[in-house]
């Protein structure tokens, strides 16, 4: 029995295999598909708005070049998820970027001094995710943020999942010491969901 998690990904390799084989816009159709999330992954894990377009463009680029070359053992959003990692991380390693925290989008809460308060919450829960090792903040991005079960964000990192479990609860921990103090809130801190503007121990653990 298929679910519709497996229909999308039929879908989307249909759309590879009719890329591949030539489909002027079957790759920019497979794009819009999954751009928001790719997206979110891209902005979590640089920080920066215009360092994350530029390696979502660098991954995108690459994917579309390199499709003939996916084989299908992973669900095409893997493969997707994992060119847009790897172009990250090759960014913020090449060019040591200097991790920011976008300014979350403005919302209305019915109460101006909680707007003010989650602003502050979150702005402080983003600068403490960027201040994490790039590869701890990469796993906790697709397994915290974007909920990806832990094998599969073990398949985009390239990694075992033992050493996504480990990553994720170093930056879990990291994060904890750093933002123990907003316990005595109101509102416990949170990483915002994926889709928001608002806006890691270099090798395998």
């Amino acid at each position: 029995m298929t679910g519709p998690d497996d229909d999308t990904d039929a879908q989307d390799r249909a759309l590879v295999a009719a890329h591949v084989a030539g489909d002027p816009d079957a790759f920019t159709t497979l794009v819009r598909r999954h751009q928001d999330r790719l997206w979110a992954v891209a902005l979590r894990t640089l920080g920066s708005r215009e360092d994350a377009a530029d390696a979502l463009q660098e991954a995108l680029l690459s994917a579309y070049r390199s499709a003939a070359g996916y084989r299908g053992e992973a669900r095409v959003t893997t493969w997707l998820h994992r060119v847009v990692v790897n172009a990250c991380l090759d960014r913020a390693r090449r060019n040591q970027v200097r991790l920011t925290v976008p300014l979350p989008e403005d919302r209305e809460p019915a109460d101006p001094r909680d707007r003010l308060a989650e602003r502050e919450t979150a702005m402080e829960v983003e600068a403490a995710l960027a201040g994490l090792p790039a590869d701890q903040r990469a796993a906790l991005v697709l397994v915290d943020v974007q909920g990806l079960p832990v094998d599969e964000a073990a398949a985009v990192l390239g990694v075992p999942a033992g050493t996504v479990k480990s990553r994720c609860s170093r930056g879990r921990a990291r994060l904890a010491v750093q933002l123990g103090h907003l316990r005595n809130r109101p509102t416990p801190p949170a990483v915002p969901p994926a889709g928001t503007s608002t806006s890691t121990e270099g090798g395998a653990a």
